[in-house]
């Protein structure tokens, strides 16, 4: 396990993980816990962002990885890696609510950066993010995302990506030249 110089581990998630990790991303985006942090979608959506069924599938996924951050033993922060061609697909990123602000997003999202192109020779990252999402849009622009307007519609009526609260919910692709 690969340490980084501020004390995070990472790992490849493993089925024994599903429980910790459903519990981390679940904190980062549902109910009051979410609130703690910035990355909160408790104003939008409702309900489940993810399930164990989801994260399995994710861990067993031959194309899929799912990085696993821990800090002194605990998971902290996790995100999926997906190979697709050319690049790599980035989601499922969560980061501990009461650890937000203080510069492991950045931290994590370099290392997913490296891994696609070392391990797949991936030339860009993509991921989508709910276009309604300003500031954490933003963020991604800061680390170098572009927007490409490039937009995909909200699974409404399917609870497994949550309850909306609004009637405009789309996911936007930005894009990350890599090499």
């Amino acid at each position: 396990m690969p340490t980084a110089p501020d004390g995070l581990t990472f790992r490849d998630a493993v089925d024994t993980d599903v429980d910790d990790l459903v519990a981390l991303i679940e904190s980062a985006y549902r109910g009051d816990s979410s609130r703690t942090g910035w990355t909160t979608e408790a104003d939008i959506l409702e309900g489940q962002r993810t399930d164990p069924e989801g994260v399995l599938a994710v861990i067993k996924s031959p194309d899929s990885r799912l990085l696993t951050v821990e800090r002194d033993g605990a998971t902290v922060a996790c995100c999926q890696l997906e190979h697709r061609g050319t690049h790599a697909y980035f989601g499922m990123f969560a980061v501990s609510p009461a650890l937000q602000g203080a510069g492991l997003g950045k931290v994590i999202i370099a290392e997913a950066e490296r891994l696609a192109r070392e391990t797949w020779n991936a030339e860009e990252m993509h991921m989508t993010v709910i276009s309604v999402r300003e500031d954490l849009i933003a963020w991604y622009e800061r680390r170098g995302y572009r927007r490409t307007g490039e937009m995909t519609p909200f699974p409404y009526g399917d609870e497994r990506f949550g309850l909306p609260q609004r009637d405009d919910l789309q996911f936007e692709l930005l894009t990350k030249r890599l090499a």
